[in-house]
């Protein structure tokens, strides 16, 4: 979340909202990125979407990113 601060985003925390919900909500130059945040440090294994997170994502109509480090994360931005 830092370092998408410091990259010019506002950033919203959904994690407490549950249900599958991605992680963040990302603002920059007028566009909302949802942003789902996984430790790239785990194994694959351990970094795999949730049942609900896969469901969530199933449904939605529009775009959200997985992200596993603060690299892949601010390269979401161009």
């Amino acid at each position: 979340m830092a370092a998408l601060r410091a990259a010019g985003c506002t950033v919203e925390v959904l994690s407490d909202v549950g249900r599958g919900v991605p992680d963040l909500l990302v603002g920059i130059r007028g566009r909302n990125l949802l942003v789902e945040v996984k430790d790239g440090s785990l194994p694959p294994s351990r970094r795999r979407l949730t049942d609900d997170e896969l469901a969530w994502h199933a449904r939605w109509r529009g775009a959200v990113v997985v992200v596993h480090d603060v690299h892949e994360a601010i390269a979401i931005l161009t």
